[in-house]
């Protein structure tokens, strides 16, 4: 099954638990509600979107906004895409893997082996690629509003995970397509997932290893299910574009002095969430040590070994299988050079 249509098996099945609410029209444009799975002010995409709503109300007060955290709005983070295609949300933060059973190419917002650091990734602000995203993102129905990447890694219940060899006979979750296609070609059998479900499923041995956000590791105690983990160093392999998104009929209905109180919203927020992920893998590594878990780092050649792997199956299936991948990918590399 190409990486296509496997996201749109996946994206398909995560849709459906949608818990019912009126429309921003119906409402009479009179609030942007923000959807979000994490806990209220402990992780860093709610504590974000805070300050992202205090911007905006500095410069467009009469932009009313209510944020519901926890999955408190909609119970499957997944289905909040949906929502806000069918009009029935204006705003959630996004993981955008999430999103690729509507949009195959959202899976370059997680692509192993290009982006390695936060600073890399906001050096890509502003350039060529990140107008084409945001272009391929606008007619797939959600406006990219924030630009936040959170760096992550591996822990693992049996074994330190390092090199692509380590991880045969594990079962893993990876969060986007593009990841399974790698994981599998190193010998994984892969389980998809929202974050929300990583810890029961630790618990439980559905899974015995996870790929996920440092940020996540630390606000949902992934840290209390695992022994080992690979995180922190400058070889970060797993870096996921997790922004606030908007549903493009809702931005496309802002005055355009609306539209450019939220621009500048985003921009202040974005420097404050580059700087919390800059901190947040050694938190993570704090909380793992803590726990009692043995922690390390990629090395050169594991990175590279890894990147050698992606090259050969996530970004040519990648490549081959989206109508933009190829142009993206292009992007991304020259950008990234």
């Amino acid at each position: 099954m190409t990486l296509g249509r496997r996201a749109l098996v996946a994206g398909a099945a995560g849709a459906g638990m949608l818990v019912a609410a009126p429309s921003l029209r119906a409402q009479g444009g009179n609030e942007i509600r923000i959807s979000h799975q994490w806990r209220q002010q402990t992780d860093a995409r709610d504590r974000g979107a805070r300050l992202f709503v205090e911007e905006v109300r500095k410069r467009a007060p009469e932009l009313r906004f209510r944020i519901y955290p926890n999955r408190s709005l909609i119970s499957n983070p997944v289905a909040q895409f949906d929502a806000m295609l069918s009009g029935s949300l204006e705003m959630a933060v996004f993981p955008i893997t999430y999103g690729v059973g509507k949009v195959p190419e959202f899976s370059i917002g997680i692509m192993p082996g290009t982006i390695r650091s936060v600073d890399q990734a906001m050096r890509l602000k502003g350039t060529p690629f990140h107008r084409r995203f945001q272009e391929i993102a606008m007619e797939g129905g959600i406006r990219l509003v924030t630009w936040w990447w959170t760096p992550g890694g591996f822990a693992s219940r049996d074994r330190a995970i390092g090199g692509p060899e380590t991880v045969a006979g594990l079962r893993m979750r990876a969060a986007d397509p593009t990841f399974e296609l790698m994981l599998k070609e190193a010998g994984a059998s892969v389980v998809s997932m929202p974050s929300t479900e990583i810890y029961p499923a630790m618990q439980s041995g559905v899974l015995n290893a996870t790929l996920t956000s440092a940020e996540t590791f630390v606000s949902m105690r992934l840290y209390e299910q695992t022994r080992h983990a690979t995180i922190g160093g400058p070889n970060t392999l797993w870096m996921l574009y997790q922004p606030l998104v908007m549903a493009t009929p809702v931005w496309n209905r802002l005055t355009p002095d609306q539209q450019r109180a939220i621009d500048e919203a985003a921009n202040v927020a974005d420097e404050w969430f580059a700087r919390e992920q800059n901190d947040a893998a050694e938190k993570a590594v704090e909380a793992f040590t803590r726990a009692g878990n043995q922690v390390r780092g990629l090395t050169d050649a594991e990175y590279a070994a890894w990147v050698a792997l992606a090259r050969r199956t996530a970004w040519e299936e990648f490549a081959r299988s989206t109508r933009h991948g190829r142009e993206l990918l292009d992007l991304l590399t020259r950008a990234l050079a």
